[in-house]
């Protein structure tokens, strides 16, 4: 590879590692180019790219881009999964891809915002729901209390309401709550 090409390509890799916040280092080792045209569209549907890439320009482009912790997964056959969209759906279509079609393709570990995580925990986020539910979990956590005195704090009122309608059937009158 020239000079020119490989500084270019030291400058495309540190671009896209400083926009990604998760990066998943694969070993595609055994795919076929039509299993990796495959993965690479499932991959692009989950807002994500996938790159094969030599270890000595990704380690030149991981100190350009602040990443250096990537460096450690840079051990043979190489390609990253560049994630700019949700990191749980990346590993998500990652783990999927690997438990239907049953290839040799494995997760070395990831970067989540410049921290190094293994390869368990990439298969772990992809166990997560999506975040749109997490937040929704999140919201009936936050307003479950709420709910919860304002049915305590009108409780004496509907007690009240009750009795006093009692009352009224009892004395022959109709009621209107």
């Amino acid at each position: 590879m020239a000079r020119e090409k490989k500084t270019e390509a030291v400058e495309e890799l540190a671009g896209l590692l400083s926009q990604s916040k998760f990066v998943v280092a694969t070993d595609y080792r055994g795919l076929t180019v039509a299993e990796m045209s495959e993965l690479r569209r499932q991959l692009r549907g989950a807002g994500s790219e996938y790159h094969v890439v030599k270890n000595t320009l990704t380690r030149l482009a991981a100190e350009t881009a602040g990443k250096q912790a990537l460096s450690e997964l840079l051990e043979g056959p190489t390609a990253l999964a560049f994630c700019h969209g949700d990191m749980a759906q990346l590993a998500k279509a990652l783990t999927d891809y690997m438990r239907v079609t049953k290839t040799t393709l494995s997760i070395k570990g990831a970067i989540i915002d410049g921290k190094l995580i293994d390869s368990e925990a990439v298969k772990s986020l992809a166990a997560l729901p999506p975040i749109n539910v997490l937040r929704a979990r999140l919201m009936g956590q936050l307003l479950s209390p709420i709910y919860s005195l304002q049915y305590v704090l009108t409780a004496n009122l509907r007690g009240l309401a009750t009795v006093l309608n009692a009352r009224i059937e009892q004395l022959g009158g109709t009621t209107n709550a």
